[in-house]
């Protein structure tokens, strides 16, 4: 009866440099490699070591020549293993595709954002302001900052709704200038060449 211990560290002895090289020629980079034969021998080995119910710390044996009635033979470690290994180099990839997907939907930010990020962001926003004219201004205050509706500014400012939307729209035109180029100038600049 082979114990799985036994079998582990004989295939790894024997055939893990072959393993290696099966899962560089999947993935293309020695380290990840390394890491799908270590992640696959786990999974495989763990699956024969159970511990026993109703025994705590005794640990099942499982004969891997064996042949228990309703469960195929291992034929051979080795191909279950590298089967192990094309599965998470599968999975892997999948997971990689998906995050490329998605990727663009998650904000993300170029620099690490310090405790005083904040009162920058609203004295940012308060600059900004300042540019405005008095009516664009008071349009933005009043349908960003109270929540008010396009109805209801234009109600407050005595204008009609078609002239609040083009001072919204010339005034969130002039903060979005306003804050890029802060933004842009607060970067470091890059290294001579």
């Amino acid at each position: 009866m082979a114990r799985w211990d036994d079998e582990l560290g004989d295939l790894v002895a024997r055939r893990g440099r072959a393993l290696n090289g099966y899962a560089y020629l999947l993935c293309g980079d020695a380290q990840q490699a390394e890491d799908l034969v270590q992640d696959a021998l786990v999974k495989v080995f763990s699956q024969l070591r159970r511990p026993l119910k109703g025994r705590p710390g005794a640990v099942r044996t499982v004969d891997l020549d064996a042949d228990p009635p309703g469960r195929p033979e291992i034929v051979s470690t080795e191909g279950y293993v590298r089967s192990a290994i094309l599965t998470l180099y599968l999975d892997g990839y999948r997971r990689r595709r998906r995050w490329t997907g998605v990727r663009h939907l998650v904000a993300t930010d170029d620099a690490a954002r310090g405790p005083e990020a904040p009162a920058t962001a609203r004295a940012d926003v308060a600059a900004a302001l300042a540019g405005l004219t008095p009516r664009q201004r008071a349009c933005v205050v009043l349908r960003f900052f109270e929540d008010l509706t396009v109805p209801q500014v234009a109600a407050a400012l005595g204008s009609a709704e078609g002239t609040v939307k083009r001072h919204l729209h010339d005034a969130m035109a002039a903060m979005h200038g306003a804050l890029h180029d802060d933004r842009a100038n607060a970067r470091p600049a890059s290294p001579p060449r």
